[in-house]
Formats: structure tokens, C-alpha cells, sequence
């Protein structure tokens, strides 16, 4: 962080109610470059058609434009490019935008300087869309707190196209809770009105944030900051009986409970907190379970089995370790597990007439980013499926390279001698869970 935004975060921690007038002299022609660096470039354009290489070369040809508007607050933002891209294990699409190159960069800087004042308020529940803070730790927070304190129900909940409802109202209303810098503030608004492109017809922006913009992904998690993590902490917490504990990563979370009445309170209270605020639940992943460590014995009693806990992308059930103590067991979900599978066997088939080495390198990357996912403890079979589903799937693609070329079982070996592919591997064993939770 910059010396001048640890300042900024400094006064931030030490006054919650400072609001913030001077902000915009932090965005430096620097930032904004080194900025630019960090955009990949191969990443997709905007409207604009200029791609990451052409702006980083004709840097010095728009920067001085770009900052003159942003103290004059006449800065233009360029409406975002709309794609659709499919949703996992279904026929609809989800809308993303992708916005000009330039327009990114700026995004990101703004997104630097807001993270030193919000970075202190945001709550321990919190994750995603903050910098270090990711699924993990998430998922590591809800671990600890099922399996070290009193919870025997659970919420699962989602919020229905979140990203497309937001109140560009109340958006402001909460951003000027702390920022006061008109500067920032015309840079926001025209970000929320900019718009969408999409096979050349423009659509305005009345609602939401389009998702593809760093700017979004901050303002969206502000929003559920004020309209529920600190309702959840200071109106809710204090009036239940038991214990309860909120863990929220975007827009998908799970609220703990130690009483089934506290959590039925909770449900209907929460359905009126969120439609104040144009908010909706998406009821198809929204349920409330028993679960904990008392779950399977009251489960057992009625011959039956304990319900499973669906977050991030993996299956929770109530399990029990090696000495007979319950503990929190998961597995890649179904869903997330296929997905895998289909999207390496694709891959496969694009490149089966690479060199061996070739295919092997590409295929041992999409392995290693699945595995930096869902290598937590207790996965491991999960993650031994996808290694030797994609060895059967890579000798059939190396057999199908010709009429005569079928490859045996002896000599797929060999190559995997030569050039083997990425076994699985934990990221994050049990033991380093402790490390990772927030709460």
C-alpha cells in the first residue's frame, strides 16, 4: 500500500465515523499504470476495441485526458460490453460486462484507495472481494464455528440476480457514509449509469452493477456490509437466545444457529430487512437444516440421515474424525465435480493433436487451478476422481490421433513416466484451518 494510503487507513481505524473529503490526489498517473500492468493481455476488450497491449503502448497519449476529467468530474465512463456466459449445470446464460481497457485500470485504482478506509470497516463475517480474503478463509470460518461452538441449524440462503438489483440509492447513500470527496463520488455515479452495449443496441443502467468490473465487486459487497452484516451483528445477535453466527461470501451465506426458534425468527425478519432494500431470496438454494454435532444422532434416532450443507462449491456433512469425534466433512458437490470433468475432457479434445508435452503442460494448469480450489482437508477423493478420469480421458484422445494409433495401457505409462500428470495435492490440510478462519 502506498505511504499516503496508509495514512488513509490509518485514520480510518481510528475514527469509524470520519468521512473522508480528500481522496482523488491518490490516484496517481503511477497507479493507474501499474494498474495497467496487471491487466493480463489476453484479457477481452470493451467497446472501444482497443485491446491491453495497444493501451499500455499509447499509455502516454491518454493518461493526461484520463486524470484532467477526473478533477474536473467530467469523466465519461464508457458503457460496459454485455456477454453471456453459461450458468454451471444449466441452460440459462448470466450476463457479464466487460469494460474498456482504460476504463479498468481506473476501476482498479478507485477500488485501491476505497479498500484503505473499507478495508478496516468490513466485518470478520466478510469475505470475497477483499484483498487476501477469499473462499478459503470462508469456508475454514464456518469449520471452526460448526465444530467449536453451539450450532445445530443452519441457513443456507443466496440472493436472487444480486448484482442486477441493487439500488443505486441506497448504493450512494452507503458509500457517502464515509466518502465525501465529490471527485470520487461523480466517478461512482457515472460508473451505475453508464450502461450496456450489446450487439450494438445501448441499455441504460437503473438498477445494479453490471458484474466484470473490479468497481462492482466492491460496491456490491458495501452494500451487503450496511444491509446485513452490521443489521446481523447490532439489531439481530443481541436479540436470539442462543448463539448464531453469520459467514457471508459475496452474495452467498449461511447463518449458523444454536435454536431452531432463533432461526425461524431470523428467516422472517430477514425477508423484510432485504426487501427494503430490493433485495429477494433465490428459493431454489435457500433452506434451513439441522445440522452440528448433534444432527446425526437425532437423524439416527428417527433412522434416517443427516442433511448435507451446500457453500462454495462443496458438499458439508457431519462426519466424525479418526478417534470418533464429529467434525465437518466435505466433497466437491456433484455439480462443481461434472463440471470439472466436461470442461478438461473439452480441452482435451481441442488440442488432442498438439505434442504430447504440449497437451500435458495445458492440461496439468487446468489441474492445478482445480486442485487451489478444492484442496481442502477431506477432499481428497474428490480430487483423485477428476487425476484419473483425465488419465482415461487422455489416452483415448491420444488413440483417436489416427486410424492405427491406438495407444495401450504399457505405453500410456511410459509417457506418464516421462511426462506425468499433476497428481492431486491439499492446499489446505485441516491443521492449517485454524490459520485461515476469521471468526
Amino acid at each position: 500500500m502506498p505511504t499516503g494510503l496508509e495514512g488513509v487507513a490509518a485514520k480510518a481505524r481510528e475514527d469509524k465515523n470520519l468521512v473522508f473529503t480528500s481522496l482523488a490526489h491518490h490516484i496517481t498517473k503511477e497507479m493507474i499504470w501499474e494498474n495497467l500492468k496487471h491487466i493480463p493481455n489476453d484479457s477481452a476488450v470493451g467497446i472501444d476495441g482497443i485491446d491491453v497491449k495497444t493501451a499500455k503502448e499509447t499509455f502516454n497519449q491518454w493518461i493526461d485526458e484520463l486524470m484532467a476529467s477526473i478533477h474536473r468530474q467530467c469523466y465519461k465512463a464508457p458503457p460496459v460490453r454485455r456477454v453471456w456466459i453459461p450458468k454451471p449445470g444449466k441452460s440459462e446464460k448470466r450476463p457479464i460486462g466487460v469494460p474498456c481497457v482504460a476504463d479498468r485500470a481506473l476501476q482498479r485504482s478507485v477500488v485501491q484507495v476505497l479498500n484503505a478506509i473499507y478495508e478496516s470497516d468490513f466485518l470478520g463475517c466478510s469475505f470475497g472481494g477483499r484483498p487476501g480474503i477469499g473462499q478459503h478463509n470462508a469456508l475454514a470460518t464456518m469449520d471452526r464455528i460448526i465444530m467449536g461452538n453451539k450450532v445445530n441449524w443452519v441457513y443456507e440462503a443466496d440472493l436472487k440476480n444480486f448484482f442486477g438489483s441493487l439500488d443505486h440509492g441506497w448504493l450512494l447513500r452507503f458509500v457517502e457514509h464515509r466518502v465525501g470527496d465529490p471527485r470520487i463520488l461523480s466517478l461512482i455515479r457515472r460508473w451505475l449509469k453508464a450502461g450496456v452495449m450489446e450487439d450494438g443496441a445501448f441499455a441504460e443502467s437503473l438498477l445494479g452493477t453490471p458484474q466484470g468490473g473490479s468497481i462492482s465487486v466492491l460496491l456490491s459487497n458495501l452494500y451487503l456490509h450496511y444491509v446485513l452484516d452490521l443489521w446481523f451483528n447490532k439489531a439481530i445477535k443481541p436479540r436470539l437466545k442462543g448463539e448464531c453466527y453469520l459467514v457471508r461470501y459475496i452474495d452467498d451465506f449461511i447463518v449458523c444457529f444454536e435454536n431452531k426458534e432463533d432461526a425461524e425468527r431470523f428467516v422472517r425478519v430477514l425477508v423484510k430487512r432485504l426487501s427494503k432494500f430490493a433485495l429477494t431470496l433465490e428459493l431454489s438454494k435457500t433452506r434451513l437444516i439441522e445440522f452440528g454435532r448433534n444432527a446425526a444422532r437425532n437423524a439416527k434416532a428417527k433412522n434416517s440421515k443427516p442433511e448435507t450443507l451446500y457453500f462454495l462449491g462443496f458438499t458439508h456433512y457431519c462426519g466424525t474424525n479418526r478417534k470418533g469425534n464429529f467434525k465437518v466433512g466435505r466433497r466437491t458437490e456433484k455439480s462443481r465435480l461434472k463440471r470439472s470433468i466436461n470442461k478438461l475432457q473439452d480441452r482435451m479434445r481441442e488440442i488432442r493433436h498438439w505434442t504430447v508435452g504440449e497437451q500435458i503442460g495445458i492440461i496439468n494448469q487446468m489441474l492445478r487451478g482445480h486442485y487451489n480450489y478444492y484442496g481442502m482437508g477431506g477432499n481428497y477423493q474428490a480430487l483423485a476422481k477428476v487425476y484419473h478420469e483425465t488419465k482415461k480421458f487422455l489416452k483415448k484422445m491420444l488413440s483417436s490421433r489416427s486410424w492405427k494409433g491406438n495407444v495401450t495401457w504399457e505405453l500410456f505409462d511410459l509417457i506418464m513416466e516421462k511426462i506425468p500428470i499433476l497428481r492431486p495435492f491439499i492446499k489446505i490440510p485441516y491443521s492449517s484451518f485454524v490459520k485461515y478462519a476469521m471468526l
